[in-house]
């Protein structure tokens, strides 16, 4: 469950935007401003926010937004928000980060904000750098090509096939920092291993240092693709944590390709044996690579002789 919102965004800190008629903060120099409604029991809607926010800040300096809770996300989706911020494309020259559904679980579940088709926040924003969204209930994404999305992050308990392969799909030559969160079948995830193909061979990520594959129910695949893909050799970063990974899927990534040329690799939240955790930090011991093997609170339960494991963040 995410229990935080974010103090940072775009290596800026975020600053709340007042709501309630108090005055607006005078930040010392570039902040993230993050605007939010009450997501219960309120009347103000979130494109109401947005606009007082416009009148009270120059809305061409705004460099990073972050949008958190709008009026009941767990019953209805964050169209209205897209349609705010798409009409207000010309009024934001300067805008380069975007984050959509920074709540919290007290907010809203993670897999109950309902989201919509979000396409229209990168063809508005040619120039945006960096696109952060949570939530995966409803969520659509047609392929596109963008010249300068940096980094792309995608946060979810179940993220839809269609939007995996949309990703995919997509002609990012300058994106540097890919994050998909897969998630858990029960809440929506549909997608499979052949679905990563086209971003595993890397052929439209020119540009990419860090992946992301987590929070995975088939991370045992994951791994075993990510073993022979084209794209790892120029990987900086990897990360196959928050899943359901096993020895199976360890086996897989010694097997393969060598991955010590990696600054980091995060295999956190996992479930891997002692005597396989010994063998990766064997392999990785003088490489000088920054390696998360927390097994954290990956715990199995077992119910009528059945082992049952989970992801990280679900529900």
């Amino acid at each position: 469950m995410i229990s935080t919102l974010q103090d940072q965004f775009h290596g800026r800190p975020v600053v709340e935007f007042p709501i309630d008629g108090t005055p607006v903060p005078a930040p010392s120099g570039p902040v993230a401003w993050r605007i939010s409604v009450p997501t219960y029991d309120t009347e103000l809607e979130w494109p109401e926010a947005f606009a007082t926010f416009r009148t009270a800040v120059d809305p061409s300096s705004v460099q990073a937004i972050v949008v958190g809770g709008w009026s009941e996300p767990y019953e209805t989706s964050s169209a209205g928000v897209v349609a705010a911020l798409v009409a207000a494309a010309d009024e934001l020259p300067a805008l380069r980060a975007l984050f959509l559904g920074d709540m919290t679980f007290e907010d809203c579940e993670i897999s109950w904000i309902v989201q919509s088709d979000v396409t229209a926040l990168l063809t508005a924003f040619p120039r945006l750098e960096h696109l952060g969204v949570r939530g995966g209930n409803q969520l659509e994404l047609s392929p596109v090509r963008h010249q300068h999305l940096r980094s792309l992050t995608i946060e979810s308990g179940g993220l839809p096939g269609d939007v995996v392969r949309a990703v995919a799909a997509s002609d990012l030559p300058a994106l540097t920092d890919l994050e998909l969160w897969l998630g858990d079948e029960n809440y929506g995830a549909d997608s499979t291993v052949d679905d990563l193909a086209p971003i595993l061979a890397g052929d439209r990520l020119p540009g990419l240092t860090r992946l992301a594959l987590v929070n995975c129910e088939y991370q045992n695949d994951t791994a075993a693709a990510v073993a022979a893909a084209a794209i790892v050799p120029r990987l900086r970063h990897l990360d196959l944590s928050k899943g359901i990974l096993q020895d199976e899927g360890a086996e897989a990534l010694l097997a393969g390709q060598s991955l010590t040329h990696l600054e980091s690799l995060d295999l956190h939240h996992n479930y891997l044996t002692d005597d396989m955790r010994d063998r990766i930090r064997a392999v990785f011991a003088s490489s000088g690579t920054d390696l998360n093997l927390d097994g954290g609170d990956a715990d199995e339960d077992e119910y009528d002789g059945t082992i049952y494991r989970s992801v990280a963040v679900g529900e």
